[in-house]
């Protein structure tokens, strides 16, 4: 099954003409408070049911519901367990909300938080540099971590997932209050 994409462009002129579509924001939680289409609610990847997306819309949809991410790659994501769960009509924005933001349409703007990209990053450089020097300094059965995570890489590549991003998303620091949250 193809999946569908569209612009924000595209999406932007669905909403100029009247349309009110259901637009899902997969990021965490604390993404989406500090950066998020106006008109999006916020489901995120790691806790999204398709059918509880469903029956939370309550019919509010044209039929078909737009997944927003902050660039495309979790919204991709999203739309797949759509479709595993016999769900067809997903449209992915391609660009996610850096390209909506990038073209000026509304933005509802909160606190700023570091990007979920960036903190897999840091850990994953922190868990390195620990490894090396634990190696040399304590056993160098330590070297292994950097062998690990430089395996994680890999993995994520060839499957654009990253279970450590799932898993830092879940950490505290990444949630907000339910009252930030639209859906």
């Amino acid at each position: 099954m193809s999946l569908e994409t569209i612009s924000v462009k595209d999406l932007h002129s669905k909403i100029s003409r009247g349309e009110q579509p259901a637009v899902i924001d997969v990021r965490t939680p604390a993404e989406f408070q500090e950066c998020h289409a106006s008109m999006a609610r916020n489901v995120p990847l790691d806790s999204l049911d398709p059918r509880q997306v469903i029956a939370n819309l309550n019919g509010a949809a044209d039929g078909k519901i737009y997944i927003i991410c902050r660039s495309g790659s979790r919204s991709k994501m999203a739309c797949d367990k759509f479709q595993a769960a016999g769900i067809s009509q997903v449209v992915n924005v391609a660009g996610g909300t850096q390209a909506w933001d990038a073209e000026g349409f509304p933005v509802a703007r909160g606190k700023k938080v570091m990007s979920l990209e960036r903190q897999v990053r840091i850990t994953a450089g922190f868990m390195v540099l620990a490894a090396t020097v634990l190696g040399f300094q304590v056993n160098p059965y330590f070297h292994v971590l950097s062998g690990i995570v430089g395996a994680g890489f890999i993995h994520s590549g060839l499957t654009d997932t990253c279970a450590m991003g799932m898993l830092i998303a879940k950490m505290p620091w990444n949630q907000v209050k339910s009252s930030c949250r639209s859906a």
